[in-house]
């Protein structure tokens, strides 16, 4: 934890950054419409994956590119077991569960080996832990 009590795994601004591009590269193909991952119901304390910050980013953008996109965030408001369930519905049980438990580049896992084998990350991530938990919740 960090002494402003955000976890030691915040990016600062990271969705931000994430969702600014997406809306440059949405307004030369014409695009209206955006969709994030993002989750306040169980976000680990990222400040970036609030509503409130997703609604105030879709309103920089309309201002700042004199167009009106709309920021659609469809897993807001449901906890991680409500995730997989949502994934099992639209993709099946083996491609939501395969899908899922890859290890990510924002090193979420307690412990991830590269390719050879060799461990190239390691702790508790708090999005892991809720990951994994959401996941066994599912399969119980």
């Amino acid at each position: 934890m960090q002494e402003n009590g955000l976890p030691n795994t915040f990016v600062p601004g990271r969705n931000l950054v994430f969702l600014t591009f997406a809306g440059a590269l949405a307004y030369r193909r014409g695009i209206d419409h955006i969709v994030g991952g993002m989750c306040e119901t169980d976000y680990s304390g990222y400040p970036d994956c609030r509503d409130d910050t997703i609604r105030a980013l879709q309103v920089a953008l309309n201002l700042g590119m004199n167009k009106t996109f709309e920021l659609h965030t469809p897993l807001m408001w449901l906890d991680k077991a409500s995730t997989w369930k949502l994934a099992n519905e639209l993709g099946g049980a083996g491609w939501s569960i395969s899908f899922v438990s890859i290890p990510t580049h924002a090193i979420l896992a307690s412990e991830v080996s590269d390719t050879s084998g060799v461990t190239v990350a390691a702790n508790a991530r708090p999005a892991r832990c809720e990951r994994k938990a959401g996941g066994n919740m599912l399969l119980s």
